[in-house]
């Protein structure tokens, strides 16, 4: 992959109270914006760059895509903050606050999956050179999983805790997903199967019904194209660092079989399936109704089992030198 010029701003400070200080990165001309979490406690802390799941969704874990907040990733990175452990958080590229603010606009069709995987790599070089973090992983969630698991084949890290993250690649999970929704009629199965295999080949599809142009529209085949490529299975058998699998039983879009599929690739990883989290990190139990609530609701609260099985894995795993 391609690796940009770059540069990392982080906001200095000598404060030992806890804050939420924006930071940017520097990708060519495009500029990354972000946060960072700081503990109440004196520098250096462990830190974790948490990369976000796929489409129009924000450092926060906010989607541009639904109506109301969730909140899920910014009460991720403040619950971590109160154990002790740093995070930055950031708007990938073309998303939230990462667009140009000048020149020409960031077009759909010029993103692939590779930029986002160079682009969090690149955070992670940056952090582990800066003097107040004692240690650096990952934390991804949904796709941000899948980048998380391609940047630790590529940049020591100390940790990766995968959080709802597939464990197939994406035509695989999307194809799964049409066929689990007994609504779709049989001639739309079909359809979905004939662009998978057009886009598993490397080409684009002209030809896309209405019905899918949200999933297969024209602009955003070159990212499906890219990121189909990127197997999670075969990315966390080669991580070096150690890897937590998290994965919520109440989850409508990535399912404990998932999980599973990335721990029989890699028995070394630790998995914990948390019965009642839903995709977004919270604790909805069986209440459909509760679970579409979470979306858009901010006051659904974290799974109560997340962070006190996440922090205590990444406060031992970061105490320990990353491999090269």
């Amino acid at each position: 992959m391609r690796t940009p010029l770059l540069a990392l701003t982080l906001a200095l400070t000598g404060s030992t109270v806890a804050a939420s200080i924006p930071t940017t990165l520097s990708v060519g001309p495009l500029t990354l914006r972000g946060t960072l979490e700081t503990p109440d406690a004196p520098a250096p802390w462990p830190t974790v760059l948490i990369v976000a799941g796929s489409g129009p969704t924000d450092r926060d874990g906010n989607s541009a895509g639904l109506p109301g907040a969730n909140d899920s990733l910014k009460q991720l990175a403040q619950g971590l903050a109160q154990q002790g452990i740093a995070s930055v958080r950031y708007d990938k590229r073309g998303i939230g606050q990462s667009v140009p603010t000048s020149g020409p606009a960031l077009r759909e069709e010029d993103v692939v999956f590779g930029d986002f995987v160079n682009d969090a790599a690149a955070w992670v070089r940056q952090m582990k050179v800066d003097p107040r973090f004692a240690g650096v992983g990952l934390i991804g969630h949904s796709e941000g999983a899948l980048i998380a698991l391609a940047v630790a084949n590529s940049t020591p890290v100390g940790a990766v805790v995968t959080l709802a993250g597939p464990g197939e690649n994406f035509a695989d999970v999307i194809a799964r997903q049409v066929r689990a929704n007994t609504a779709n009629p049989p001639a739309l199965v079909v359809e979905v199967d004939r662009i998978l295999a057009e886009l598993r080949a490397g080409r684009r599809v002209t030809s896309v019904p209405p019905v899918l142009a949200a999933l297969f529209r024209p602009s955003v085949q070159p990212f499906l194209i890219s990121a189909i490529k990127y197997d999670p299975a075969q990315f966390i058998r080669t991580v070096k660092a150690p890897v937590l699998i998290v994965q919520g039983e109440s989850d409508l879009q990535v399912t404990p079989d998932d999980a599973r599929r990335l721990a029989a690739a890699d028995p070394r990883a630790k998995l914990l399936l948390i019965p009642g989290m839903n995709h977004l990190l919270k604790q909805v139990g069986g209440d459909l109704t509760l679970n579409q609530r979470s979306y858009g609701d901010p006051t659904v609260p974290l799974s109560p089992t997340l962070l006190p099985t996440v922090v205590p894995f990444l406060k031992t795993s970061l105490g320990k030198p990353s491999t090269p």
